[in-house]
């Protein structure tokens, strides 16, 4: 007994038999790569035929390993391989569009793991390119940033003429710091 299955995109048909269903795609919305995806998530349990009856439709027939157990009913597993159809698809649209992405950390991931260059690479290597413009002054080493100052700076000179307006917060003045309360006040 064939019927019509309802709840599925419109751009799907499904007919379904009493051991098997047949589901119809369009080739443009779901692609080849995407079908084989969602037909290797069903394979432990149902048997799976792909084929092309056209040139811009798929079909796939899946049908129950073993009729008489107990697992879900075959519309169940049309509705469940549609959810999976998708979410192939979308797997699949994600890595196109990020395909240069993917392929630049790839190739960043292979020429860190063949380790530094060897001396000859070094020695062929040309450092004679102009540095990069650095117009704000921000890309300037640690060692420069940091460094110490030598004594009798130009900095040191401004910091001795000027008095040091922070209290001393030794432990021997620390009760200069404190009210005079009595506890408990």
């Amino acid at each position: 007994m064939d019927e019509a299955l309802t709840g599925l995109p419109p751009q799907v048909t499904a007919e379904l038999g009493d051991a098997a269903v047949t589901l119809v795609v369009p080739a443009a919305l779901y692609p080849r790569d995407a079908l084989y995806g969602a037909a290797y998530v069903f394979i432990d349990r149902c048997f799976v035929v792909l084929g092309q009856p056209s040139a811009d439709e798929w079909s796939v027939t899946l049908a129950k390993k073993d009729p008489t157990a107990a697992e879900p009913s075959l519309r169940e597993i049309v509705g469940e391989f549609a959810n999976e159809l998708l979410s192939c698809a979308w797997r699949s649209e994600i890595t196109q569009s990020n395909r240069a992405v993917i392929e630049t950390v790839t190739m960043q991931a292979f020429a860190g793991a063949m380790g530094p260059p060897s001396l000859d690479e070094l020695e062929a290597f040309d450092f004679t390119d102009e540095p990069f413009d650095d117009p704000l002054g921000i890309a300037q080493s640690w060692e420069d940033k940091y460094k110490k100052k030598k004594p009798g700076s130009a900095t040191d000179v401004a910091s001795d003429e000027t008095p040091d307006k922070t209290p001393d917060k030794t432990p021997d003045n620390t009760a200069d710091e404190t009210p005079d309360k009595e506890p408990g006040q």
